[in-house]
């Protein structure tokens, strides 16, 4: 099965930014098991974030956060890598596992319904929950003109 570049990064951000604890219970209730080897067990470490004045000048350093990568191999061979910020390991081999068997014709589709798709909404309601919270405490400033004399 051939993947573009862009859906598998799709579903590699929807993996790494879920709740850890929502994405064991949608495996458990969805049964999802896979033989598999490690190659890279989780590992913990820091990772430099850049950013860029208007998202186009000068990089500058923004700072460092915690970083936990792993990566699977199934029985079959087929790879699967994850990167979390933070340090919870089980949920980076989790999500590699995930990104593994994403990658099977046979598993597609189920786990983009079953999974993926609802991660990626509790994400949004999340998002949306934390902007309305943040909108009703915003706070909007206006200058008045005083007069003829600028």
């Amino acid at each position: 099965m051939h993947l573009d570049t862009a859906t598998r990064q799709h579903w590699m951000s929807v993996l790494s930014h879920s709740k850890p604890e929502s994405l064991a219970a949608k495996m458990v209730a969805l049964n999802i098991r896979a033989d598999y080897e490690t190659l890279r067990a989780p590992e913990t470490g820091l990772v430099q974030l850049q950013g860029r004045m208007g998202g186009t000048g000068e990089r500058f350093f923004a700072g460092d956060a915690t970083l936990t990568r792993a990566a699977v191999r199934l029985s079959n061979g087929t790879v699967g890598y994850s990167w979390v910020l933070g340090r919870d390991k089980a949920h980076a081999e989790r999500c590699a596992l995930i990104d593994a068997l994403m990658q099977q014709p046979s598993h597609f589709q189920t786990l983009s319904e079953t999974l993926i798709t609802p991660l990626e909404a509790d994400r949004t309601a999340r998002i949306a929950a934390r902007q309305a919270e943040i909108n009703a405490s915003r706070v909007d400033f206006f200058t008045l003109v005083r007069g003829d004399n600028a």
